[in-house]
């Protein structure tokens, strides 16, 4: 059974995945990565929150700064004692007061403390944040070519098949088949078929977790650019995970803060001091001294300062019940610390064994793709001469097809893992991918420097704005690939 050359260039064709070679106007990896950057909701939530976690150090820093209040009352003295004859019938007082804390036993300084090391363990998580997005964009950008190919395999095998059964079908007729050959020509095109129904299926999603993470849907896309920086042993990976990993770098700051909340439950024990000046301003409209009104000031103005110490001396145990809570905290903390090392050495270790099995994997499916496409011309043709049967053909093409498809996930597989690996490093950031070409970079210390001596009580932002893009507008995904073309081929 001779296959005819249009065939075979439509099967040959399928192995190739779209890392191979890329049209000049596909959309490329970095524009995704841009776009996620620029209108991906998970991020910007991510930023809003550390901004909330910026306040922070202004809310620390608030409590000890001075303080001015104003106290305003109105009196009408509805109903008098009967022995009352010169009390007023109404009365305005004015008082303001200035309350200024010198000491704390050390609660605000190590509150502050606190405040500002959270900051930096925000702003680590939002690196991680960040560099998880692209993670993720990455592994749906690879998802899509790889289900674009899979599905250009299966389609292929369709056309394949479909082929192997119409000549099977001719040689039956002439008797030089027999009715089990159409069978299982026949059987094994209904198997691609519900193969192919499955990978357009799988297109189908993997397009749109595409459309989730970049917020637009993917038109034909390039193929990725090799990924810079990739370690030469798990060895130095680890050494660049332990030195640079934000979420390792988020457990240490909030183990830092930790002790500094230790401090401050502590100071719940200690004196505390604080300058006070207040004044008042009385004005009785008049009636004060009833009858003789006259003989008396119907306003007057008084004011005195002082210094107040106060000096805990039981509080039922609270202070000692806080400090050791807050330690049971800070031990909590450290521990984190110590888990969040080992998880990433454990995931470095194993995302790097994972990337240097990927390509072992692409070299061997390579060779399996290679050998499998000689063993099918072989059996080809010894079945066109009466030497093998229909199944033997049928084998060899599907052996061709795994091998194909192996090759396709492999070749997946391998740049995800490394992308991964640069990620638990801390090498997977937008100031590591080079993004700004899509706008400035977003800094959190921007606005960590901006509010952080903030003294205005009316200072406040625009109102709050969604800035991500919404995809409800996109049309759905579906199973449509353009042609899958041989290299030099235009």
């Amino acid at each position: 059974m001779n296959l005819s050359a249009a065939s075979l260039r439509l099967a040959a064709s399928a192995s190739l995945l779209a890392l191979a070679a890329a049209p000049a106007a596909a959309d490329d990896l970095r524009e995704a990565l841009v776009n996620a950057y620029n209108t991906n909701p998970t991020l910007e939530s991510a930023r809003a929150n550390q901004r909330a976690t910026d306040e922070g150090v202004a809310i620390s820093r608030a409590q000890g700064r001075p303080t001015l209040n104003v106290t305003a009352t109105h009196i009408e003295f509805i109903r008098q004692s009967a022995n009352s004859f010169t009390a007023p019938s109404r009365n305005l007082t004015v008082a303001p007061q200035l309350l200024v804390p010198v000491y704390s036993g050390g609660a605000i300084r190590n509150g502050l403390r606190a405040a500002r090391e959270r900051v930096e363990a925000g702003q680590a998580d939002l690196r991680n944040t960040e560099s998880t997005l692209f993670s993720n964009v990455v592994a749906a950008y690879m998802d899509v070519l790889r289900t674009e190919a899979l599905v250009a395999l299966a389609q292929n095998q369709v056309a394949v098949l479909r082929t192997n059964l119409e000549a099977t079908s001719d040689r039956f007729q002439i008797g030089d088949l027999t009715i089990t050959d159409v069978a299982q020509s026949r059987s094994r095109l209904a198997v691609a078929e519900g193969d192919l129904e499955g990978a357009e299926a799988n297109l189908i999603a993997a397009r749109e977790t595409y459309i989730r993470l970049v917020g637009k849907e993917p038109g034909e896309l390039a193929a990725p650019p090799p990924l810079p920086g990739l370690p030469d042993t798990v060895g130095e990976a680890i050494v660049s995970a332990l030195a640079n990993n934000p979420n390792l770098d988020a457990a240490k700051q909030r183990a830092e803060a930790a002790g500094f909340d230790t401090k401050v439950a502590g100071a719940g024990r200690l004196p505390t001091v604080g300058v006070f000046v207040n004044g008042e301003y009385s004005d009785f409209f008049g009636t004060l001294g009833g009858p003789i009104s006259q003989d008396f000031a119907q306003s007057e103005k008084t004011a005195n300062a002082g210094v107040r110490v106060t000096i805990p001396l039981f509080q039922g145990g609270l202070p000692a019940a806080r400090q050791r809570q807050a330690g049971a905290r800070e031990s909590a903390a450290l521990e984190d610390v110590i888990a969040a090392e080992r998880q990433i050495i454990a995931e470095t270790r194993s995302t790097y064994a994972n990337w240097q099995a990927a390509n072992a994997v692409i070299k061997s499916a390579q060779a399996a793709v290679e050998a499998a496409e000689l063993s099918l011309e072989g059996v080809r043709a010894e079945n066109s001469i009466g030497n093998r049967q229909i199944l033997d053909v049928l084998n060899a093409e599907q052996e061709l097809v795994n091998a194909r498809a192996q090759l396709v996930t492999a070749r997946r597989n391998a740049y995800v893992a490394g992308f991964n690996l640069l990620a638990l490093m801390g090498r997977a950031e937008a100031r590591d991918l080079n993004l700004d070409t899509g706008g400035p970079l977003y800094d959190p210390e921007v606005n960590a420097e901006r509010v952080r001596r903030k003294l205005s009580d009316w200072d406040r932002d625009p109102e709050p704005v969604a800035k991500s893009t919404r995809t409800v507008d996109i049309p759905p995904a579906t199973a449509t690939i353009g042609p899958q073309l041989l290299p030099g081929e235009k």
